[in-house]
Protein backbone atom coordinates (compact mmCIF):
# COMPACT_ATOMS: atom_id res chain seq x y z
CA UNK A 1 0.00 0.00 0.00
CA UNK A 2 1.30 3.42 -0.97
CA UNK A 3 -0.14 6.44 0.81
CA UNK A 4 2.09 8.97 -0.94
CA UNK A 5 0.34 11.84 -2.69
CA UNK A 6 1.40 11.51 -6.36
CA UNK A 7 4.31 13.78 -7.27
CA UNK A 8 2.40 15.06 -10.28
CA UNK A 9 -0.33 16.25 -7.93
CA UNK A 10 2.22 17.91 -5.63
CA UNK A 11 3.71 19.69 -8.66
CA UNK A 12 0.29 20.86 -9.82
CA UNK A 13 -0.64 22.10 -6.35
CA UNK A 14 2.62 24.07 -6.23
CA UNK A 15 1.55 25.65 -9.53
CA UNK A 16 -1.83 26.53 -8.00
CA UNK A 17 -0.10 28.13 -5.00
CA UNK A 18 2.02 30.29 -7.31
CA UNK A 19 -1.11 31.32 -9.21
CA UNK A 20 -2.85 32.28 -5.96
CA UNK A 21 0.14 34.35 -4.84
CA UNK A 22 0.65 36.04 -8.21
CA UNK A 23 -2.93 36.61 -9.38
CA UNK A 24 -5.61 35.95 -6.77
CA UNK A 25 -4.18 37.57 -3.64
CA UNK A 26 -3.40 40.86 -5.46
CA UNK A 27 -7.02 40.94 -6.70
CA UNK A 28 -8.22 40.17 -3.17
CA UNK A 29 -6.21 43.10 -1.82
CA UNK A 30 -7.04 45.77 -4.42
CA UNK A 31 -9.89 48.31 -4.17
CA UNK A 32 -10.70 47.25 -0.60
CA UNK A 33 -11.86 43.84 -1.85
CA UNK A 34 -10.62 42.50 1.46
CA UNK A 35 -13.91 43.80 2.91
CA UNK A 36 -15.55 40.66 1.55
CA UNK A 37 -13.33 38.50 3.77
CA UNK A 38 -12.59 40.48 6.94
CA UNK A 39 -15.00 41.41 9.75
CA UNK A 40 -17.20 43.29 7.24
CA UNK A 41 -17.76 40.21 5.07
CA UNK A 42 -21.44 39.50 5.74
CA UNK A 43 -22.50 43.12 5.26
CA UNK A 44 -20.26 43.61 2.20
CA UNK A 45 -21.59 40.50 0.52
CA UNK A 46 -25.29 41.00 1.29
CA UNK A 47 -27.74 43.42 -0.27
CA UNK A 48 -30.07 43.50 2.70
CA UNK A 49 -32.35 46.00 0.98
CA UNK A 50 -32.82 43.71 -2.02
CA UNK A 51 -34.14 40.54 -0.44
CA UNK A 52 -30.79 39.65 1.10
CA UNK A 53 -29.34 38.66 -2.29
CA UNK A 54 -25.59 38.75 -2.99
CA UNK A 55 -24.33 42.22 -3.89
CA UNK A 56 -23.39 42.69 -7.54
CA UNK A 57 -19.88 43.84 -6.55
CA UNK A 58 -19.30 40.60 -4.64
CA UNK A 59 -20.44 38.37 -7.48
CA UNK A 60 -18.42 40.36 -10.00
CA UNK A 61 -15.30 39.83 -7.90
CA UNK A 62 -15.93 36.08 -7.96
CA UNK A 63 -16.37 36.21 -11.73
CA UNK A 64 -13.07 38.06 -12.09
CA UNK A 65 -11.29 35.37 -10.09
CA UNK A 66 -12.88 32.61 -12.17
CA UNK A 67 -11.90 34.34 -15.41
CA UNK A 68 -8.30 34.58 -14.25
CA UNK A 69 -8.34 30.92 -13.23
CA UNK A 70 -9.93 29.85 -16.51
CA UNK A 71 -7.37 31.79 -18.55
CA UNK A 72 -4.63 30.06 -16.55
CA UNK A 73 -6.16 26.63 -17.20
CA UNK A 74 -7.23 25.89 -13.61
CA UNK A 75 -10.95 26.58 -13.30
CA UNK A 76 -12.11 23.70 -15.54
CA UNK A 77 -9.61 21.24 -14.04
CA UNK A 78 -12.26 18.67 -13.04
CA UNK A 79 -14.16 18.87 -16.35
CA UNK A 80 -13.55 16.47 -19.28
CA UNK A 81 -10.79 17.47 -21.68
CA UNK A 82 -13.26 17.78 -24.57
CA UNK A 83 -14.82 20.72 -22.71
CA UNK A 84 -11.53 22.43 -21.97
CA UNK A 85 -10.81 20.66 -18.68
CA UNK A 86 -8.11 18.29 -17.51
CA UNK A 87 -10.17 15.22 -16.51
CA UNK A 88 -9.33 16.01 -12.88
CA UNK A 89 -9.85 12.92 -10.73
CA UNK A 90 -11.77 12.61 -7.47
CA UNK A 91 -8.51 12.05 -5.57
CA UNK A 92 -6.86 15.13 -6.99
CA UNK A 93 -9.96 17.21 -6.33
CA UNK A 94 -10.15 15.93 -2.74
CA UNK A 95 -6.54 16.87 -2.02
CA UNK A 96 -6.91 20.30 -3.66
CA UNK A 97 -10.16 21.09 -1.86
CA UNK A 98 -8.72 19.94 1.47
CA UNK A 99 -5.62 22.10 1.09
CA UNK A 100 -7.51 25.12 -0.22
CA UNK A 101 -9.74 25.13 2.86
CA UNK A 102 -6.69 24.76 5.10
CA UNK A 103 -5.58 28.18 3.81
CA UNK A 104 -8.60 29.83 5.46
CA UNK A 105 -10.98 32.39 3.97
CA UNK A 106 -9.99 33.91 0.67
CA UNK A 107 -10.84 34.58 -2.95
CA UNK A 108 -9.12 31.36 -3.97
CA UNK A 109 -11.91 29.27 -2.46
CA UNK A 110 -15.13 30.64 -0.98
CA UNK A 111 -17.59 27.81 -0.58
CA UNK A 112 -20.45 29.98 0.66
CA UNK A 113 -20.96 30.64 -3.06
CA UNK A 114 -19.59 27.27 -4.18
CA UNK A 115 -16.77 29.35 -5.66
CA UNK A 116 -13.25 28.08 -6.23
CA UNK A 117 -10.47 28.76 -8.71
CA UNK A 118 -10.62 24.98 -9.27
CA UNK A 119 -14.29 24.55 -10.03
CA UNK A 120 -16.71 21.74 -9.21
CA UNK A 121 -19.20 21.02 -12.01
CA UNK A 122 -21.82 18.43 -11.04
CA UNK A 123 -24.08 19.44 -13.91
CA UNK A 124 -21.36 18.56 -16.41
CA UNK A 125 -21.46 14.94 -15.27
CA UNK A 126 -25.24 14.99 -15.27
CA UNK A 127 -25.56 16.32 -18.82
CA UNK A 128 -22.72 14.12 -20.05
CA UNK A 129 -24.50 11.03 -18.72
CA UNK A 130 -28.16 11.84 -19.40
CA UNK A 131 -28.30 14.70 -21.89
CA UNK A 132 -28.95 14.59 -25.62
CA UNK A 133 -26.19 15.82 -27.91
CA UNK A 134 -28.04 19.11 -28.31
CA UNK A 135 -28.34 19.49 -24.54
CA UNK A 136 -24.65 18.72 -24.05
CA UNK A 137 -23.63 21.39 -26.52
CA UNK A 138 -26.00 23.97 -25.07
CA UNK A 139 -25.58 23.40 -21.35
CA UNK A 140 -22.05 22.07 -20.90
CA UNK A 141 -20.40 24.48 -23.30
CA UNK A 142 -22.85 27.16 -22.18
CA UNK A 143 -21.77 26.61 -18.59
CA UNK A 144 -18.24 27.63 -19.56
CA UNK A 145 -19.18 30.32 -22.10
CA UNK A 146 -17.74 33.80 -21.61
CA UNK A 147 -20.36 35.36 -23.90
CA UNK A 148 -23.40 36.22 -21.71
CA UNK A 149 -25.72 35.43 -24.64
CA UNK A 150 -24.44 31.83 -24.75
CA UNK A 151 -24.06 31.36 -21.00
CA UNK A 152 -26.12 28.71 -19.20
CA UNK A 153 -26.60 28.44 -15.44
CA UNK A 154 -28.82 25.62 -14.18
CA UNK A 155 -30.49 25.59 -10.75
CA UNK A 156 -31.54 22.28 -9.18
CA UNK A 157 -35.29 22.15 -8.49
CA UNK A 158 -35.89 19.03 -6.41
CA UNK A 159 -36.83 20.06 -2.85
CA UNK A 160 -40.36 21.13 -1.95
CA UNK A 161 -41.81 22.96 1.08
CA UNK A 162 -43.37 19.76 2.46
CA UNK A 163 -40.90 17.24 1.05
CA UNK A 164 -37.16 17.62 1.65
CA UNK A 165 -35.17 14.42 2.02
CA UNK A 166 -38.01 12.26 0.65
CA UNK A 167 -38.43 13.32 -2.96
CA UNK A 168 -40.64 10.32 -3.75
CA UNK A 169 -43.63 12.12 -2.23
CA UNK A 170 -43.17 15.34 -4.19
CA UNK A 171 -46.41 17.11 -5.02
CA UNK A 172 -45.26 18.93 -8.15
CA UNK A 173 -47.02 17.31 -11.10
CA UNK A 174 -46.50 17.37 -14.86
CA UNK A 175 -49.17 16.21 -17.31
CA UNK A 176 -49.01 15.86 -21.06
CA UNK A 177 -50.46 18.83 -22.90
CA UNK A 178 -50.21 19.84 -26.57
CA UNK A 179 -49.95 23.57 -27.30
CA UNK A 180 -49.81 25.25 -30.70
CA UNK A 181 -49.34 21.87 -32.31
CA UNK A 182 -46.32 20.98 -30.14
CA UNK A 183 -46.29 18.03 -27.71
CA UNK A 184 -45.25 19.02 -24.23
CA UNK A 185 -46.00 19.13 -20.52
CA UNK A 186 -47.88 21.40 -18.12
CA UNK A 187 -46.19 21.62 -14.71
CA UNK A 188 -47.79 22.80 -11.45
CA UNK A 189 -46.48 22.79 -7.89
CA UNK A 190 -44.01 24.42 -5.49
CA UNK A 191 -40.26 24.23 -4.92
CA UNK A 192 -38.01 25.48 -2.12
CA UNK A 193 -34.31 26.10 -1.49
CA UNK A 194 -33.58 26.27 -5.23
CA UNK A 195 -30.11 27.79 -4.98
CA UNK A 196 -28.90 30.27 -7.58
CA UNK A 197 -32.21 31.17 -9.21
CA UNK A 198 -31.27 34.86 -9.26
CA UNK A 199 -28.69 34.11 -11.98
CA UNK A 200 -29.99 30.82 -13.41
CA UNK A 201 -30.95 30.65 -17.07
CA UNK A 202 -32.76 27.36 -16.43
CA UNK A 203 -34.15 25.31 -13.58
CA UNK A 204 -33.81 21.52 -13.66
CA UNK A 205 -37.33 21.04 -12.32
CA UNK A 206 -38.39 17.62 -11.05
CA UNK A 207 -42.06 16.64 -11.22
CA UNK A 208 -44.11 13.47 -10.95
CA UNK A 209 -45.33 12.36 -14.36
CA UNK A 210 -46.64 8.89 -13.43
CA UNK A 211 -46.96 6.47 -10.54
CA UNK A 212 -48.04 7.13 -6.98
CA UNK A 213 -46.64 9.03 -4.03
CA UNK A 214 -43.76 7.05 -2.58
CA UNK A 215 -42.74 5.45 -5.87
CA UNK A 216 -39.10 5.96 -6.82
CA UNK A 217 -40.03 5.79 -10.50
CA UNK A 218 -42.39 8.14 -12.29
CA UNK A 219 -40.47 11.38 -11.59
CA UNK A 220 -39.10 13.34 -14.55
CA UNK A 221 -36.58 16.18 -14.84
CA UNK A 222 -37.52 19.15 -17.05
CA UNK A 223 -35.20 21.97 -18.14
CA UNK A 224 -37.40 25.01 -17.58
CA UNK A 225 -36.11 28.37 -18.86
CA UNK A 226 -35.84 31.16 -16.32
CA UNK A 227 -37.78 33.37 -16.61
CA UNK A 228 -40.78 31.59 -18.07
CA UNK A 229 -44.52 32.29 -17.64
CA UNK A 230 -45.86 30.69 -14.48
CA UNK A 231 -42.48 30.23 -12.78
CA UNK A 232 -42.32 32.78 -9.96
CA UNK A 233 -39.93 33.53 -7.11
CA UNK A 234 -42.22 34.09 -4.14
CA UNK A 235 -39.57 34.99 -1.54
CA UNK A 236 -35.88 34.77 -0.73
CA UNK A 237 -35.31 32.68 2.37
CA UNK A 238 -32.88 34.34 4.78
CA UNK A 239 -30.43 31.91 6.28
CA UNK A 240 -27.94 31.45 9.12
CA UNK A 241 -25.16 32.64 6.80
CA UNK A 242 -26.03 35.54 4.52
CA UNK A 243 -26.36 36.49 1.68
CA UNK A 244 -29.10 34.23 0.40
CA UNK A 245 -29.75 32.91 -3.09
CA UNK A 246 -32.30 30.34 -1.93
CA UNK A 247 -35.87 31.09 -3.06
CA UNK A 248 -39.27 29.53 -2.70
CA UNK A 249 -40.80 29.02 -6.14
CA UNK A 250 -44.37 28.68 -7.31
CA UNK A 251 -44.98 26.71 -10.50
CA UNK A 252 -48.35 27.48 -12.06
CA UNK A 253 -49.31 26.40 -15.56
CA UNK A 254 -45.69 26.22 -16.68
CA UNK A 255 -45.44 24.60 -20.13
CA UNK A 256 -42.37 23.07 -21.77
CA UNK A 257 -41.99 20.92 -24.92
CA UNK A 258 -40.89 17.27 -24.89
CA UNK A 259 -37.36 18.40 -25.78
CA UNK A 260 -37.07 19.96 -22.31
CA UNK A 261 -36.88 16.52 -20.65
CA UNK A 262 -33.41 15.70 -19.34
CA UNK A 263 -32.77 11.98 -19.28
CA UNK A 264 -35.49 9.35 -19.44
CA UNK A 265 -39.11 10.13 -18.64
CA UNK A 266 -39.95 8.74 -15.22
CA UNK A 267 -36.33 8.11 -14.22
CA UNK A 268 -35.56 11.52 -12.78
CA UNK A 269 -34.52 10.37 -9.31
CA UNK A 270 -31.76 8.22 -10.80
CA UNK A 271 -30.57 11.36 -12.54
CA UNK A 272 -30.72 13.34 -9.29
CA UNK A 273 -28.47 10.75 -7.64
CA UNK A 274 -26.00 10.76 -10.54
CA UNK A 275 -23.65 13.38 -9.19
CA UNK A 276 -24.25 13.19 -5.44
CA UNK A 277 -21.13 11.10 -4.79
CA UNK A 278 -18.75 13.54 -6.46
CA UNK A 279 -20.32 16.43 -4.58
CA UNK A 280 -20.24 14.63 -1.24
CA UNK A 281 -16.60 13.57 -1.38
CA UNK A 282 -15.45 17.04 -2.45
CA UNK A 283 -17.60 18.70 0.17
CA UNK A 284 -16.14 16.35 2.77
CA UNK A 285 -12.62 17.33 1.74
CA UNK A 286 -13.49 21.02 2.07
CA UNK A 287 -15.00 20.54 5.52
CA UNK A 288 -11.94 18.54 6.57
CA UNK A 289 -9.63 21.31 5.39
CA UNK A 290 -11.64 23.95 7.25
CA UNK A 291 -11.57 21.81 10.41
CA UNK A 292 -7.79 21.48 10.13
CA UNK A 293 -7.52 25.26 9.71
CA UNK A 294 -9.50 25.82 12.92
CA UNK A 295 -7.27 23.40 14.82
CA UNK A 296 -4.01 24.93 13.54
CA UNK A 297 -5.14 28.48 14.26
CA UNK A 298 -6.12 27.43 17.78
CA UNK A 299 -2.74 25.80 18.38
CA UNK A 300 -0.93 28.91 17.14
CA UNK A 301 -3.02 31.20 19.36
CA UNK A 302 -2.60 28.95 22.41
CA UNK A 303 1.19 29.11 22.03
CA UNK A 304 1.16 32.90 21.70
CA UNK A 305 -1.38 33.78 24.40
CA UNK A 306 0.12 33.97 27.91
CA UNK A 307 -2.47 34.50 30.64
CA UNK A 308 -1.03 34.53 34.15
CA UNK A 309 2.47 34.57 32.62
CA UNK A 310 2.31 31.13 31.00
CA UNK A 311 1.36 29.87 27.55
CA UNK A 312 -2.31 28.99 27.25
CA UNK A 313 -1.15 25.82 25.50
CA UNK A 314 0.33 24.50 28.76
CA UNK A 315 -3.19 23.76 30.03
CA UNK A 316 -4.43 20.27 29.28
CA UNK A 317 -7.96 21.66 29.15
CA UNK A 318 -6.77 23.46 26.01
CA UNK A 319 -4.59 20.64 24.69
CA UNK A 320 -6.86 17.62 24.96
CA UNK A 321 -9.89 18.86 22.96
CA UNK A 322 -7.55 19.97 20.16
CA UNK A 323 -5.70 16.66 20.34
CA UNK A 324 -8.96 14.81 19.77
CA UNK A 325 -9.91 17.08 16.85
CA UNK A 326 -6.46 16.74 15.28
CA UNK A 327 -6.67 12.94 15.62
CA UNK A 328 -10.05 12.85 13.93
CA UNK A 329 -8.77 15.08 11.11
CA UNK A 330 -5.87 12.73 10.43
CA UNK A 331 -8.04 9.61 10.42
CA UNK A 332 -10.71 11.23 8.28
CA UNK A 333 -8.15 12.49 5.77
CA UNK A 334 -7.04 8.91 5.10
CA UNK A 335 -10.63 7.72 4.59
CA UNK A 336 -11.49 10.62 2.27
CA UNK A 337 -8.40 10.13 0.11
CA UNK A 338 -8.87 6.36 0.01
CA UNK A 339 -12.54 6.66 -0.92
CA UNK A 340 -11.81 9.24 -3.63
CA UNK A 341 -9.08 6.93 -4.98
CA UNK A 342 -11.53 4.02 -5.06
CA UNK A 343 -14.12 6.15 -6.87
CA UNK A 344 -11.55 6.81 -9.59
CA UNK A 345 -10.97 3.07 -10.06
CA UNK A 346 -14.55 2.08 -10.94
CA UNK A 347 -17.29 3.05 -13.40
CA UNK A 348 -19.52 5.86 -12.17
CA UNK A 349 -22.57 3.60 -11.84
CA UNK A 350 -20.67 1.16 -9.59
CA UNK A 351 -20.06 3.71 -6.85
CA UNK A 352 -23.67 3.56 -5.62
CA UNK A 353 -23.54 -0.25 -5.50
CA UNK A 354 -20.23 -0.70 -3.72
CA UNK A 355 -18.82 2.27 -1.79
CA UNK A 356 -21.69 4.75 -1.41
CA UNK A 357 -21.59 4.07 2.32
CA UNK A 358 -17.94 5.16 2.50
CA UNK A 359 -18.78 8.39 0.66
CA UNK A 360 -21.54 9.06 3.18
CA UNK A 361 -19.22 8.28 6.11
CA UNK A 362 -16.73 10.84 4.83
CA UNK A 363 -19.36 13.49 4.22
CA UNK A 364 -21.46 13.41 7.34
CA UNK A 365 -18.46 13.04 9.66
CA UNK A 366 -16.45 15.83 8.02
CA UNK A 367 -19.39 18.23 8.16
CA UNK A 368 -19.93 17.45 11.83
CA UNK A 369 -16.20 17.67 12.59
CA UNK A 370 -15.75 21.15 11.11
CA UNK A 371 -18.59 22.49 13.24
CA UNK A 372 -16.94 21.04 16.35
CA UNK A 373 -13.56 22.44 15.33
CA UNK A 374 -14.94 25.93 14.66
CA UNK A 375 -16.75 25.92 17.99
CA UNK A 376 -13.58 24.83 19.79
CA UNK A 377 -11.57 27.51 17.99
CA UNK A 378 -14.00 30.16 19.27
CA UNK A 379 -13.59 28.82 22.79
CA UNK A 380 -9.79 28.73 22.66
CA UNK A 381 -9.65 32.26 21.26
CA UNK A 382 -12.13 33.59 23.81
CA UNK A 383 -13.85 36.89 23.07
CA UNK A 384 -11.91 37.60 19.88
CA UNK A 385 -12.82 34.12 18.64
CA UNK A 386 -16.49 34.91 19.04
CA UNK A 387 -16.09 38.18 17.13
CA UNK A 388 -16.21 38.60 13.38
CA UNK A 389 -12.59 39.68 13.41
CA UNK A 390 -11.79 35.97 13.35
CA UNK A 391 -13.23 33.65 10.67
CA UNK A 392 -14.52 30.91 12.96
CA UNK A 393 -18.10 32.14 13.23
CA UNK A 394 -18.28 32.34 9.43
CA UNK A 395 -16.84 28.84 9.03
CA UNK A 396 -19.32 27.48 11.55
CA UNK A 397 -22.33 29.21 10.01
CA UNK A 398 -21.41 28.13 6.49
CA UNK A 399 -20.46 24.53 7.12
CA UNK A 400 -23.39 23.98 9.47
CA UNK A 401 -25.68 23.92 6.45
CA UNK A 402 -23.79 20.96 4.98
CA UNK A 403 -25.14 18.81 7.81
CA UNK A 404 -28.55 19.35 6.17
CA UNK A 405 -27.93 19.90 2.47
CA UNK A 406 -26.51 17.37 0.00
CA UNK A 407 -28.34 14.73 2.02
CA UNK A 408 -28.78 15.37 5.75
CA UNK A 409 -26.44 13.52 8.07
CA UNK A 410 -29.37 11.36 9.21
CA UNK A 411 -30.09 10.32 5.62
CA UNK A 412 -26.43 9.52 5.08
CA UNK A 413 -26.22 7.56 8.33
CA UNK A 414 -29.24 5.60 7.15
CA UNK A 415 -27.31 4.77 3.96
CA UNK A 416 -24.36 3.56 6.04
CA UNK A 417 -26.72 1.52 8.18
CA UNK A 418 -28.30 -0.10 5.13
CA UNK A 419 -24.86 -1.20 3.94
CA UNK A 420 -23.74 -2.29 7.39
CA UNK A 421 -26.80 -4.45 8.06
CA UNK A 422 -26.95 -5.93 4.58
CA UNK A 423 -30.03 -4.21 3.19
CA UNK A 424 -27.96 -2.59 0.42
CA UNK A 425 -24.47 -2.89 -1.03
CA UNK A 426 -22.01 -5.81 -1.14
CA UNK A 427 -23.41 -7.35 2.10
CA UNK A 428 -26.95 -7.47 0.74
CA UNK A 429 -28.60 -10.77 1.61
CA UNK A 430 -25.82 -11.78 4.01
CA UNK A 431 -28.29 -12.21 6.87
CA UNK A 432 -31.04 -13.84 4.86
Amino acid sequence: MDFTVPQALEDYYAELERFIEDEIIPLEQQDDNIRFFDHRREWSRTDFENGGLPRHEWEELLRQARRLADDAGHWRFSAPKRYGGKDGSNLWMAVIRDRFAQRGLGLHNDLQNEHSIVGNFPFVAMFETFGTEEQKLEFILGGFAKDPKLSRRVAFGLTEPHHGSDATHMETRAVRERRDGVDGWRIDGEKMWITGMHVATHCALFARTSGSAGDASGITCFLVPNPTPGLAIEEWLWTFNMPTDHPRLSVNNVWVPDSAILGVEGRGLALAQSFVHQNRIRQAASSLGAASYCVEESVRYARERKPFGEELARNQAIQFPLVELATQCEMLRLLIYKTAWEMDRMPHEEIEKTISDKVSMCNYWANRLVCEAADRAMQVHGGIGYSRHKPFEHIYRHHRRYRITEGSEEIQMRKVGAYLFGYLGPRRGMYG
